[in-house]
């Protein structure tokens, strides 16, 4: 399997509960048409006095590279881009596969 791998930020004067009632509420239902899709887990960053770099992450698992591609060429991700412009100052991405480590 293969993830994309987000990390993003909020748009600027956004409040925090706004925030997440785009990305939290509203913005899955995008993400569910996304062709092939597999998986979904958002982490959004905790509320803190620190400002954090980042106001989340988010994991989207597809069964292959191609997939992936195939995906977020289609008219489903048109849609989920014109949605993030609501909620999101950036988005910065990457593929992964997952490795896990035995502690």
């Amino acid at each position: 399997m293969i993830k994309v791998v987000a990390v993003v930020k909020a748009k600027d004067g956004l409040e925090r509960e706004e925030f997440l009632d785009e990305w939290q509420n509203k913005h899955p239902v995008f993400v569910r048409k996304l062709q092939g899709i597999l998986r979904y887990r958002q982490s959004p960053a905790v509320a803190h006095r620190k400002q954090w770099p980042f106001s989340g992450m988010a994991e989207l698992w597809f069964g292959s590279i191609d997939d992936v591609r195939i995906a977020f060429d289609g008219e489903s991700a048109a849609a989920l881009f014109e949605h993030e412009e609501c909620f999101l100052g950036s988005v910065e991405w990457f593929l992964a596969e997952e490795h896990e480590v035995q502690l």
